[in-house]
C-alpha cells in the first residue's frame, strides 16, 4: 500500500510514517518503479503497536528499544514491564507535586478573599503572592 493508504488505515498522518522511517521505527518502505513508497501489511502492524505503546506513555526511544529487542529475537517482555514500572513511579510523583500545588492554591485563594487592594503596600508587587509568615 503507498503512504497515503497507510495514513488512512493507521490514522497516522503521512508525515509522522516518513518521520518514524528516518529515525527506524518503521523499516525503510519498498520503494516503487516510480519512487513511490510501498508498504506492507507488517507496517501498519508496527504503527498500530507504537501507537499502543505511545497511549501507554512510552516515548519513542523507549518505542524504539523494544522493537529492538523484538528483533533481536527475544520476547521484550520484562523490558516493558520495568519500563511501565518506572513511568508508573513518575507519575506517582507528579501526582503528588500536582496534590501539593493544588494544596497551595487552595492556601492562596482563601487568602485572596481577605485582602484589600487599596491597603496593598506599594513596595509588594502582589500581597496575595508574597505572604509573609
Amino acid at each position: 500500500m503507498k503512504i497515503g493508504e497507510l495514513a488512512a488505515a493507521s490514522g497516522v498522518p503521512a508525515k509522522t510514517i516518513r518521520y518514524y522511517e528516518e529515525i527506524g521505527l518503521l523499516p525503510p518502505a519498498e520503494r516503487e518503479a516510480n519512487g513511490y513508497r510501498s508498504y506492507d501489511r507488517d507496517a501498519l502492524q508496527r504503527l498500530r503497536f507504537v501507537q499502543h505503546a505511545q497511549a501507554a506513555g512510552l516515548t519513542l526511544r523507549e518505542i524504539s528499544q523494544v522493537l529492538a529487542i523484538r528483533s533481536e529475537g527475544r520476547a521484550p517482555c520484562v523490558h516493558v514491564r520495568e519500563l511501565l514500572h518506572h513511568h508508573l513511579v513518575q507519575i506517582d510523583a507528579r501526582l503528588a507535586e500536582l496534590r501539593a500545588t493544588r494544596r497551595e492554591l487552595q492556601d492562596l485563594a482563601r487568602h485572596a478573599e481577605t485582602v484589600d487592594p487599596a491597603s496593598c503596600p506599594e513596595d509588594v508587587i502582589c500581597s496575595i503572592l508574597v505572604r509573609e509568615g
